[in-house]
């Protein structure tokens, strides 16, 4: 890798900027000699806050104009959050890496000096998958969607539009927000987005990507590929609540999968363990037997 200048490319978020340092930081470190640029960007789905994401189109409204930055060589590589990333990805644009994984769980945020929920506000959440898991958790709340940066929903907790928000712990924890988690729910209780807590770096394909070797974390990788299997299978992302949680202890994998029905409006919950090294295959498997096809 002889390149005089790496550019990363980036949503403008807080939260994006703060992730797309790492690379940069990492970058800056192991090749002192080569020049590390960041440019960030707003993608369709930062402009677009008045609709949720099921009705604007979903998750590739966040990757659109960092894919075109790809293309056209603008940017060498782009840094996002996996959960962001759709399902399918171009195959001239590769996810080439993925960073370990930060905290996978979802949180509880209450406004400063509260201990629990306000019954008489809604809690608010960004996704169908939440929502759902929600409701077994919190009967008799009302939830409702709310958009906008972490900052931005913060500012309308505090506000006092929501009684609660549940928000991913990785992006509080990157963003040194720790102090406003209340309370951790358990994978079993909310089960987490597909790569949710995994930074993943895209690039093009067929260049040579290794100064990325050190960054990567082999676990996240199968753990990811495992999750994103199940999730692809069963047509999953921002229209659909199916989600999946994969953990590698001693070489095997077990996953935990959410099925949602949308004719009866039921969801099914199953779990299937194999060796990390059948990561994808696992991930397919465990859809199919949820949906109830044949394996």
């Amino acid at each position: 890798m002889n390149a005089k200048k790496i550019v990363v490319g980036s949503r403008e978020s807080t939260l994006a900027v703060a992730q797309a340092m790492t690379v940069v930081d990492y970058l800056r470190k192991t090749l002192p000699e080569t020049e590390i640029e960041l440019v960030t960007m707003k993608t369709t789905g930062d402009r677009i806050l008045d609709r949720s994401l099921s009705q604007v189109g979903g998750k590739g409204l966040f990757v659109k104009e960092l894919d075109a930055a790809l293309r056209s060589r603008a940017v060498d590589i782009t840094v996002h959050s996996l959960k962001d990333v759709p399902m399918e990805t171009a195959p001239d644009l590769p996810l080439i890496c993925f960073s370990k994984r930060e905290d996978p769980r979802d949180v509880l945020v209450l406004p400063t000096g509260r201990t629990e929920p306000d019954p008489e506000r809604p809690i608010g959440s960004a996704s169908l998958r939440r929502s759902l898991q929600l409701r077994s958790l919190y009967s008799g709340f009302e939830i409702l969607p709310v958009r906008g940066n972490v900052q931005t929903r913060l500012r309308k907790l505090d506000e006092g539009q929501y009684g609660a928000l549940v928000l991913a712990a990785a992006g509080l924890k990157r963003l040194g927000l720790s102090h406003r988690i209340s309370r951790y729910f358990s994978a079993d209780e909310i089960i987490p987005a597909a790569g949710q807590g995994v930074i993943a770096i895209q690039g093009r394909a067929g260049e040579d990507y290794s100064y990325l070797d050190g960054y990567a974390d082999n676990d996240s990788r199968l753990t990811s590929v495992c999750e994103r299997a199940f999730t692809a299978e069963l047509g999953g992302g921002c229209t659909s609540p199916v989600c999946a949680y994969a953990e590698i202890t001693g070489g095997l994998l077990r996953l935990r999968g959410l099925y949602y029905d949308e004719t009866s409006g039921t969801y099914r919950v199953g779990e299937k363990e194999g060796s990390a090294s059948d990561a994808r295959r696992l991930g397919k498997e465990l859809a199919l037997e949820l949906r109830g096809d044949k394996v």
